[in-house]
């Protein structure tokens, strides 16, 4: 099957795309797009991929589903359009970089400019119905994304994977850890942050050590 997605990525994944569950996940797209209203818009699926290729991937961030309100989704985890309101997972994520590497906060939520740096920003699911949180999970993008995780620790080294929360958590088994860094703690979100899980896990330092100490950096001191 043809995939609009950058090289670099099509080169490891052909094998995906051609098989039966990709095609039903495919048809089941098209359907939910052409039937009801859907997030992000058909060209941002693969945004993620887009704007951060294979060669250049430090850092792995694990997110679950797509947000499902109104503009904000745009093809990579945790990250909404320019000019929108920041939701309260991302609002947490700035402000626990601001506490480590004390950074001011940022105006925009959009994080092309990390993916464009290096930074996967992957989803689970790569798709969601508008206003219904899940309602494309188990239909195979869980499949393809693990996938996407097993090809990063096979054909890279020295990668940073940030797995937040129980779902992400989960996703250890695919990584290689004596050829990755792994971290991992409570998710973002208000309801894991308040109760202390969050806060103070210090990830985007360890990351700057840790790609400091292969030849590599990513957080720096004053982000674009």
């Amino acid at each position: 099957m043809e995939v609009n997605i950058h090289p670099s990525w099509k080169s490891v994944l052909q094998e995906e795309f051609n098989k039966p569950y990709f095609s039903q996940l495919t048809d089941f797209v098209k359907k939910e797009y052409a039937e009801n209203i859907c997030y992000p818009k058909g060209k941002q699926i693969f945004s993620a991929f887009d704007h951060c290729p294979l060669d250049r991937v430090k850092v792995v961030i694990i997110g679950q589903d797509p947000y499902h309100g109104e503009g904000q989704a745009n093809g990579l985890c945790f990250s909404v359009h320019d000019g929108i309101a920041h939701p309260p997972s991302l609002i947490n994520i700035f402000r626990e970089i601001g506490q480590d590497l004390g950074t001011s906060y940022p105006i925009s939520g959009n994080l092309e400019r990390w993916a464009s740096q290096g930074v996967l920003l992957l989803n689970a699911t790569l798709t969601v119905r508008a206003n219904e949180a899940g309602s494309h999970q188990n239909k195979g993008w869980e499949t393809f994304t693990d996938a996407v995780i097993k090809a990063v620790s096979a054909h890279c080294n020295n990668i940073v994977f940030m797995l937040w929360g129980g779902y992400a958590k989960k996703k250890t088994s695919l990584i290689d850890p004596a050829k990755h860094c792994i971290l991992t703690s409570g998710h973002p979100s208000p309801l894991s942050a308040n109760k202390g899980y969050w806060f103070g896990n210090k990830h985007f330092s360890k990351a700057n050590a840790y790609l400091t100490s292969v030849g590599n950096k990513y957080f720096r001191k004053n982000p674009p």
